[in-house]
């Protein structure tokens, strides 16, 4: 099959997308980027200086990469070292985990070309530019170990990883049982690769799924997926060490994205429930104010995402846990 099926449409949602003047038509070319067979769970998406990709961790443990249409997704990396294809590879089994990987949240250092991997079971890692088994960084913090690694972000300007642990209590494959239970033993954490130490930002978060840091390294928001709220961490200025309430949502938020606009896209799953949910994207400006929202139901139907991310100012860029492809958005406008 080949790699990318593309389907196009006219979609009233993506209108909004971006502001173009004069523009007379918006056409949406919806991408799907498949996955290897039996692979699910495009979770997040990274992508390289150069503009390669995207990487994504899926659920038999590997990071991908995509290499183009005629390349599809290729093996790049991998957080385990009892890890075996023979075993892992095309696996579905939520109990593969600890031994297989389940690398959730990527983001590249830009300066080294390193790619940090937060993975659900085996903590935070780190690969260089060539891929292969990643290096462990740090698998507690305070003396308490990492139940289940989410979601991560580099700030560029430091080097610091911005990294979310979603439970001290329940694993990944244990999720239902959090979310039932309201659980609020998460936390905000902090990688200094220059002293090796992590740091606690927030404690008692419940659910946090998304962590994102300002392009001027002020702050850094993160989501809570049960309690459907964002909040921001200042680290500089004169509410450093500080936290406050960003944004409520009408449904659960999952990962953010900066923009180059320092803008945040957020992937909000409206509904409480699967059968009712609306996968949607929002993005927000520094101050909390909704920008824009975007109704991925034409193409995900119920399907909850977990990523939304702007590639330039003609694509978005989309991952869930429960898919078998990255969807890719293309805006192309028609003016007069």
């Amino acid at each position: 099959m080949n790699p990318t099926s593309t389907v196009a449409m006219i979609s009233i949602f993506l209108l909004i997308f971006f502001s173009v003047p004069h523009t007379v038509l918006t056409l949406s070319v919806f991408t799907q980027l498949q996955l290897p067979p039996n692979v699910t769970g495009p979770e997040a998406l990274a992508f390289d200086l150069l503009g390669g990709g995207p990487y994504t961790g899926v659920s038999d443990g590997r990071v991908l990469k995509y290499g183009g249409p005629s390349t599809g997704f290729t093996d790049f990396a991998y957080t385990t070292p009892t890890r075996t294809k023979a075993v892992c590879d095309g696996t579905t089994d939520p109990n593969s985990g600890p031994t297989c990987g389940r690398p959730l949240g990527v983001g590249f250092n830009y300066r080294t070309g390193q790619l940090y991997i937060a993975d659900a079971y085996s903590g935070l890692l780190v690969v260089g530019s060539n891929g292969g088994l990643a290096t462990p960084l740090a698998s507690t913090a305070e003396g308490v170990p990492f139940r289940f690694l989410n979601s991560l972000d580099v700030d560029q300007l430091t080097g610091n990883v911005y990294f979310t642990d979603a439970s001290s209590v329940y694993e990944l494959r244990d999720i239902t049982q959090a979310v039932e239970n309201n659980d609020a033993s998460g936390r905000l954490l902090k990688y200094d690769p220059s002293t090796k130490q992590v740091t606690v930002l927030i404690r008692g978060l419940s659910g946090p799924a998304g962590a994102a840091v300002s392009r001027d390294g002020s702050f850094v928001l993160v989501s809570e997926f049960i309690a459907n709220r964002t909040h921001k961490f200042w680290l500089r200025g004169p509410k450093a060490n500080t936290s406050e309430l960003f944004f409520t949502f009408q449904g659960r938020p999952d990962n953010i994205k900066t923009s180059t606009t320092d803008t945040f896209w957020v992937a909000v799953n409206i509904g409480k429930s699967v059968p009712t949910t609306v996968p949607t994207g929002q993005r927000l400006d520094a101050y909390g104010n909704v920008l824009q929202t975007v109704n991925f139901e034409a193409e995900y139907g119920s399907t909850m995402i977990s990523e939304v991310q702007g590639r330039g100012e003609r694509s978005l860029c989309v991952g869930s846990r429960d898919t078998r492809y990255v969807g890719v958005y293309t805006l192309k406008v028609l003016k007069k």
